[in-house]
């Protein structure tokens, strides 16, 4: 490498980190151009170039050579190689002033980065730096922008004339992405009707008192830099006596079994529609498996009342209900569409835990042999949501802990690696989900840190691990892995407790259990992370979860339940404004839920829905989050702590 100052004759190297302040990777550019912009470089691998005038120290002046493909534009370079095709990724390289330019030939032939591929776990801050020579630097900023992608609901409904209706429509993108509507084709001017309104950055559509002539098909149209998306809901206006097919098919067949709470207790199985509080059906622990014939929940010998125990339960694509049963050794199938259990089938002793893979339409089965988890197992179900004749793999993975496996969204809809946990081990085990085989091993020696959970956004590429406590007085910080390298960065700060990502990947919220600290932290567009909000509660959290806000777009509130108390509380993301509901009656405690550490689950009611769901010790207390309310009780149910959202279906 040259400087100003001289030959600098040491190689070049590579670093990543997740703050502004540290080294990062690297971009060194080779060749100098003359100051018209001609350049004594002919060949193309010369041609990434960077020059500085003396005395402007501010400045920098880059030329580009048109045969190599480098655009310049105000200060920024975007290079087609680190474009998708379409243009689906625009990558932008901000350039600081550097008086610094390299000729080491280690880089490949043009001495650049380059990147293949590109999706948003590459953005984030990349540094060039020299061996020897720390104080010359030069760091570019990778932000990856990405189109938007909608939903809509409902696609199709039916109402009568004087009654509201909704149209919602989620959005994702990076920037934000601006939503608009129009009606069979034209804009919709909400400021022009005081029957429309726009609510949450055009998030939903509401129509008070519809009309006839409201009928139509209403466009969802989601836009910003790089790219649009839309989608259709249609709305029917008629009379109750005039069922058209849309009507019949909206009124009667999807909420039959769709958007419902689907509790599993010891009273068997409980349907819940949390609109109107009503049981739409209970399955009770006497009836059939349809297949078989046995009971659901056979009777014990001398046992005082019939009655179920479960453990874990996952929806697999609103089809099938796949739910645990650890005394029987088992897990059933219920087919959602028929509301009937369909058949059992046999696992490895004792399966606690569930887990469905939406990429490869897997279910995970963790079992762990008996009640001090000495003999566990790990294995998996193919083909889900064919709902019969699947094949249950056994992995080859020995002394599992525990595994996690990183949701999807609607901007990352596919999913290739997991981790596992061994007990006792300062270590995570990478695993290809498709081949179900060990990949690597990612240490935590150095950081004497033993996992006990972990979070993931794909904002950076970053997942959080949260390290078992210790004997000593502090708790160990999370640990942040950088899923581009596999390499761990280093600790979260000072940040400790359970990890939870919100469904976009934007906000990290960390819950300390025995301080009742909730820590949120922010993870921006180009992969940076920053403490927003630091706040301290009473609550000592069991289980969290997050739901989109109904007044602001893209935004949260968060919603948690405590091991002991009664209260559950809410925190607004965007402004850190805590409430609590007090009273919702005592947990099942702890020691009568081995299971996992939620003894006190939160179950919310997916992307568009405004309920959630927890249960006490003998009933189930139902949210309304819209309003951030207690909306009903429903008693009689004992240890519903196992419970499925059903949508659409």
């Amino acid at each position: 490498c040259n400087s100003e100052f001289g030959p600098i004759t040491k190689l070049c190297m590579f670093s990543r980190s997740y703050q502004r302040n540290q080294m990062y990777c690297i971009l060194f550019l080779k060749g100098v151009f003359k100051q018209d912009g001609t350049t004594n470089n002919t060949s193309c691998r010369d041609f990434p170039v960077v020059y500085s005038i003396c005395g402007f120290p501010s400045s920098i002046h880059i030329w580009s050579l048109v045969k190599c493909s480098w655009v310049l534009t105000s200060g920024i370079i975007l290079h087609p190689s680190l474009l998708l095709s379409g243009c689906i990724y625009f990558v932008f390289l901000l350039l600081h002033c550097m008086k610094l330019y390299c000729t080491s030939p280690d880089f490949g032939e043009d001495d650049s980065l380059y990147i293949t591929k590109v999706t948003t776990i590459h953005m984030g801050n990349y540094t060039c730096h020299a061996y020897g020579y720390e104080e010359l630097y030069q760091t570019h900023i990778l932000q990856v922008n990405v189109p938007p992608v909608i939903r809509v609901y409902p696609e199709t409904q039916a109402q009568e004339p004087g009654v509201s209706a909704s149209l919602k429509c989620h959005a994702e993108g990076i920037p934000n992405p601006r939503i608009t509507w129009l009606k069979n084709g034209i804009d919709i001017m909400p400021k022009l009707s005081k029957q429309l309104t726009l609510l949450a950055n055009g998030s939903e559509l509401h129509i008070s008192s519809v009309r006839y002539e409201d009928t139509g098909a209403y466009t969802c149209i989601a836009k910003n830099e790089v790219g649009v998306d839309e989608d259709i809901s249609s709305l029917f206006i008629e009379d109750s006596a005039r069922k058209t097919l849309a009507n019949i098919l909206w009124r009667e067949e999807g909420l039959s079994v769709g958007n419902m709470f689907y509790v599993f207790s010891n009273d068997g199985i409980t349907v819940i529609q949390p609109n109107e509080c009503e049981i739409q059906r209970h399955i009770k622990p006497s009836e059939r498996i349809f297949t078989s014939y046995e009971e659901i929940c056979p009777k014990v010998e001398g046992g005082p009342v019939q009655s179920c125990l479960w453990a874990s339960a996952v929806n697999v694509r609103d089809k099938y209900i796949y739910v645990t049963q650890p005394k029987q050794n088992r897990l059933m199938i219920m087919d959602i569409q028929t509301q009937k259990v369909m058949q059992s089938m046999d696992v490895d002793p004792l399966p606690a835990k569930l887990h469905y893979d939406k990429s490869h339409d897997q279910v995970w089965v963790l079992s762990w042999g008996n009640m001090q988890k000495s003999h566990p197992t790990l294995q998996v179900i193919s083909e889900a949501s064919a709902g019969e004749n699947q094949h249950i793999i056994r992995t080859p993975f020995e002394d599992v802990d525990d595994f996690f496996i990183p949701p999807t969204n609607l901007i990352i809809n596919h999913i290739r690696f997991g981790f596992i946990f061994n007990k006792s081990k300062s270590a995570v085990h990478k695993i290809d989900l498709e081949t179900v085989t060990h990949i690597k091993t990612i240490s935590f020696k150095n950081y004497s840190c033993k996992p006990q959970s972990m979070a993931y956004t794909h904002l950076g590429g970053y997942f959080f691990v949260q390290c078992k406590n210790n004997t000593s007085i502090l708790a160990s910080p999370q640990l942040i892995i950088d899923s581009v390298t596999d390499s761990v960065i280093g600790p979260n700060s000072d940040i400790s407790g359970t990890p939870y990502i919100s469904p976009d990947g934007r906000y990290l919220v960390s819950a300390a259990e025995d301080s009742g600290r909730l820590k949120v932290q922010a993870i921006t567009i180009q992969g940076e992370i920053k403490l927003i909000y630091d706040l301290q509660t009473n609550v000592h959290v069991s289980d969290l979860t997050f739901q989109p806000s109904f007044t602001e777009g893209n935004q949260y509130y968060i919603y948690a339940t405590s091991h002991l108390q009664t209260d559950v509380l809410f925190v607004e993301l965007s402004t850190g404004k805590m409430n609590v509901l007090k009273n919702l009656k005592d947990p099942i405690m702890s020691k009568d839920w081995p299971w996992s550490s939620y003894n006190r689950i939160m179950k919310d009611s997916g992307l568009f829905g405004q309920y959630l769901i927890t249960p006490a010790k003998n009933s189930l207390f139902v949210i309304n989050g819209r309003q951030n309310t207690l909306h009903c009780e429903v008693s009689g149910i004992r240890r519903g702590n196992t419970v499925v959202w059903v949508g659409e279906v």
